[in-house]
């Protein structure tokens, strides 16, 4: 996954309805806004699925404060232990795709030790 850019509802709506009205399909709207086919593609889909292509809500946006304290905590916690600890303390349900969106997010750097034999020592 390359740089996540929060893209504007109303660039989001300019793209959607160009490729909606036929003046371009997405490989092109892709070059002519500077947007990733990917983006386009989840775009025109909502739209058609929700008649709204706005982006979604951050699901862990009022979870900044405890997600950098657990954080802070235990660098190591696992993903799945950062979305426990947030759930514990804010209510908000998490699955660790969103979590570790959210880190990248506040960039928040994460500790890789748990993968490691004891002996820090990478075999294979």
């Amino acid at each position: 996954m390359g740089d996540m850019k929060a893209y504007s509802t109303d660039l989001r709506e300019r793209v959607v309805a160009s490729v909606e009205r036929g003046e371009c399909n997405i490989p092109a709207a892709a070059r002519r806004y500077k947007v990733s086919e990917p983006s386009i593609e989840r775009w025109v889909a909502r739209q058609r699925r929700t008649g709204n292509c706005a982006p979604l809500p951050r699901k862990l946006a009022g979870a900044e404060v405890v997600i950098r304290a657990a954080v802070k905590a235990q660098a190591d916690a696992t993903l799945q232990e950062l979305c426990e600890r947030v759930e514990k303390k804010t209510k908000i349900k998490s699955d660790p795709s969103m979590m570790y969106r959210e880190l990248v997010r506040l960039k928040l750097p994460r500790k890789k030790s748990r993968s490691m034999p004891v002996s820090g020592i990478r075999r294979g």
